[in-house]
């Protein structure tokens, strides 16, 4: 064995707190001997792609992009649902497709260079375009990403399982999490330091960055030895979605849940107009955005451990509080405008609310994750999963647009107050569902 390979697998060791690399438990032999190489092939990749993923955000920098440009404020709302419901929508077709590839990893890259694209395409809206039509080019563009984004992230989950075993995937996510999340607060401090710089030019250089994030991680995922799946098993996308309205009007308590996570919604459609209201107030000054990528950054490393051990004793108990949070937040956002003197101008309001709401969406997130998963069962969670996916990214869709349309005929602090008392049906609606653990 190489110099370089013993190095790799000693790290690889380290990283995972395992002495025997070679502990495969449900991946072929010849798997198991490309575990750590693989490894670290996932670890770039995944830091690609979540770096990328922060730096062309739907609910940060593509709002300031739309404020830079002058685009129509109702076209702001929709930014977030088109991104979500992108990769959402087509999930029971794609994955028929998928299935039919011996190799996945192909379809991953192809995902990859796709959404690179759509991240030089933004770069050249934010230099070359404004108004309406610079506003309806940044949503193409988004439509490109979005479906490009939902061929990958099917296809990133098949090879991971396929790759890397057991007990090995949670490690692997948690350090490329970690390292993206240094890498993405590197990027908000460097944009405070650019504070004065014209805008429409930094946050081109930050979209093309993003795109050679895309570029790492289709290079990586080119890169990782993956043996042929079996290419039997797949359904018809169409049966698939009639035997799941069926579960639908059968199954009460899934129902009910996916009313849940519809008004729980709120969380996430509120996120990019707290952020415009805060560049409304502030200037499109990139010191600003710097400060939001910052916080948003720290918010999310401790989301999740603050959710995560209440989500195991009551996932419903989750959705509630989240559900409460994401009221409170939207009244304080809505309100911040009243703030007296110079503190109504300032981004450091809009920043903490826009924190605060981030772990409240996080909490919103694990806690319909783990109840989905808890209340279904082996032979029905695929398809309940999918299932709930495609109806919200419809209801992302239809709820984003109307969302937008109200936008721009209140403003962003009144469609805040709308959102609070969406997300008070929120809190009405999780309290009744079932426990499930």
């Amino acid at each position: 064995m190489a110099q370089s390979d013993v190095s790799q697998t000693r790290l690889y060791e380290w990283l995972t707190g395992d002495e025997d690399s070679r502990m495969c438990d449900d991946i072929p032999e010849s798997a198991c001997n490309e575990q750590p190489r693989n490894f670290f092939l996932h670890l770039w990749a995944a830091l690609g792609n979540k770096l990328a993923d922060e730096l062309s955000s739907a609910r940060l920098v593509l709002p300031w992009l739309m404020g830079i440009i002058g685009a129509p404020v109702w076209m702001v709302g929709l930014l977030v649902p088109i991104r979500e419901s992108g990769s959402l929508l087509p999930q029971f077709f794609v994955a028929g497709f998928i299935r039919l590839k011996p190799k996945r990893k192909w379809v991953w890259v192809a995902g990859a260079l796709i959404q690179a694209l759509a991240a030089l395409l933004l770069s050249v809206c934010a230099l070359f375009t404004t108004g309406t039509i610079g506003g309806t080019l940044v949503l193409t563009a988004l439509v490109l990403l979005s479906l490009a984004r939902g061929l990958s992230s099917i296809a990133t989950k098949d090879v991971l399982g396929k790759t890397i075993a057991k007990r090995r995937r949670g490690t692997l996510m948690g350090w490329s999490g970690s390292i993206a999340g240094a890498a993405t607060l590197i990027a908000g401090a460097v944009l405070m330091l650019l504070d004065e710089q014209p805008g429409s030019l930094v946050v081109a250089i930050l979209l093309a960055v993003a795109a050679s994030g895309w570029l790492i991680n289709a290079l990586a995922a080119a890169r990782i030895e993956e043996a042929p799946g079996a290419i039997e098993g797949g359904e018809n996308g169409w049966d698939s979605i009639k035997l799941g309205l069926s579960l639908l009007k059968d199954d009460r308590t899934f129902l009910h849940f996916n009313l849940a996570r519809a008004l729980l919604l709120s969380s996430a459609l509120a996120l990019p107009y707290i952020a415009l209201l805060g560049q409304n107030q502030s200037g499109t000054n990139l010191g600003g955005l710097g400060i939001l990528i910052v916080v948003s950054g720290v918010a999310a490393m401790v989301a999740s451990p603050v959710w995560g051990k209440r989500a195991d004793n009551s996932s419903r108990g989750v959705m509630r509080d989240a559900a409460i949070g994401t009221a409170i937040c939207c009244l304080l956002g809505a309100s911040l405008a009243w703030l007296p003197g110079g503190w109504a101008h300032s981004i450091w309001p809009y920043a903490a609310v826009y924190a605060l709401l981030v772990v409240v969406h996080h909490g919103v997130r694990l806690g319909r994750k783990t109840y989905l998963i808890d209340m279904a069962t082996q032979d029905n969670r695929a398809l309940y999963v999918a299932l709930s996916n495609t109806l919200t990214g419809v209801l992302m869709l239809i709820v984003g647009g109307i969302i937008g349309a109200l936008a721009q005929w209140f403003g962003s602090a009144t469609l805040l107050l709308i959102l609070a008392a969406t997300a008070v049906g929120a809190i009405l609606s999780a309290q009744q569902l079932p426990e499930v653990e």
